[in-house]
């Protein structure tokens, strides 16, 4: 498990901007917050329209609290775990002379026995052995990861009567306050169970890949989540209450080094886009926009930079040479008011019609729904006017 600490590992915008590349993921990722206020207009009072004699007056009596049936809500979780933890796998990590190098969790997806985890936890490694909950035993062989991401697959040779498949459900469907489940190998715990809610969407998380002319490729679309997650919880999987994964368990943010209530989890969605790559050809190609941005604008820097509106993706840099810059996107090069931001640049609104609010939005959209060679549209603010730009996405170098 990855212990993240405050500063630039969670990234600090006061230091280099994030580059987003179509995966960056990646992850395009590891926590970002996106910028929501608006500066529109306040709008104008609506009319004051009479009710119908027979209308109810409207009741601002807010509604009774559920209340769950505290047996029923137990079993649900007692169900859920016996279905879903005979899936659930340790994965020791060793140097070729047998040295263990680490030990974390992962999940069987089909009956072929390919196995998620994360690419830090089999990183460095040379042999993988996967233990399994009903005692089973066996050498894994790692197929490809993909360090953006922070995901690999690793290849179990066990026969498919023997297997339990876990089911991937919808990241796009979350929603915070959604109750969640992690199930792993907390500190060599094996099959431990831990319970929580759904904190926060759309994070980012910075990866270790170094993006060309510095500052590092980033994951986007991670889940917060204060299910407690600790060393050993890595390349487990997050749940929702039908059992589904919606996530692949991946760090904590702690000053301590254990779970402080923010964990972090690698959107279901991502995984789905990305793991058929790595069973096929050992590794993920990303698509690549080649622009940089800062994710999380303050109102000072807004109003240096004089622009129209609170939230979308100002682009900072446009990568020589690459898609963006061959289709004429442009980045800030007017000085302003503020030491080291440059005014002038395009502000990223919508892709394909589909608005951003932030880039971790845009990397998210880029790394789920487009590939290389696909042609995306932008729509962007620039000098008062808007303008559509369409963008051959090309392979991230």
């Amino acid at each position: 498990m990855r212990t993240l600490k405050p500063g630039p590992m969670l990234g600090d915008r006061r230091g280099r901007p994030y580059v987003m590349v179509a995966a960056i993921l990646i992850l395009a990722s590891l926590a970002c917050n996106s910028l929501i206020v608006s500066s529109a207009p306040p709008a104008a009072p609506l009319p004051t329209l009479p009710l119908a004699p027979t209308a109810a007056p409207v009741s601002l009596t807010p509604p009774a609290p559920v209340v769950l049936d505290p047996v029923a809500e137990q079993q649900l979780y007692i169900d859920l775990y016996n279905r879903v933890n005979p899936a659930v796998v340790s994965i020791r990590v060793l140097h070729a002379q047998g040295v263990e190098l680490s030990l974390g969790s992962g999940f069987v997806i089909d009956n072929d026995g390919h196995i998620v985890t994360n690419h830090h936890v089999v990183e460095g490694g040379d042999n993988f052995e996967v233990d399994f909950s009903n005692g089973l035993k066996v050498p894994g062989q790692l197929l490809g990861s993909d360090p953006t991401a922070d995901l690999a697959v690793i290849k179990v040779n066990v026969a498919s009567d023997q297997l339990t498949a876990v089911p991937f459900g919808d990241s796009d469907r979350v929603q915070v306050g959604q109750r969640v489940i992690a199930i792993g190998n907390p500190f060599g715990l094996s099959g431990t169970m831990t319970i929580g809610i759904v904190s926060g969407l759309d994070r980012i998380l910075e990866s270790n890949v170094t993006a060309p002319g510095g500052g590092s490729f980033s994951a986007p679309d991670i889940i917060q989540t204060d299910a407690a997650i600790n060393p050993g919880n890595s390349g487990g999987p997050l749940l929702n209450l039908n059992g589904e994964v919606i996530g692949v368990n991946k760090a904590i943010e702690s000053e301590t080094g254990v779970n402080s209530g923010i964990g972090f989890s690698i959107a279901s969605n991502t995984v789905k886009k990305i793991v058929p790559a790595l069973i096929a050809e050992g590794k993920y190609t990303y698509p690549y926009l080649g622009v940089s941005s800062l994710d999380d604008l303050t109102l000072a820097q807004i109003e240096a930079l004089n622009l129209p509106r609170t939230t979308g993706v100002y682009v900072t840099g446009v990568m020589s040479g690459g898609p963006a810059d061959q289709a004429g996107v442009r980045a800030g090069s007017r000085p302003t008011p503020i030491d080291g931001l440059l005014g002038g640049g395009d502000l990223i609104i919508a892709i394909d019609g589909r608005e951003v609010k932030t880039f971790s939005e845009m990397l998210g959209y880029l790394v789920n729904n487009t590939s290389v060679g696909q042609t995306v549209t932008l729509t962007v603010l620039r000098d008062g006017g808007s303008l559509e730009i369409p963008v051959t996405l090309g392979a991230r170098p």
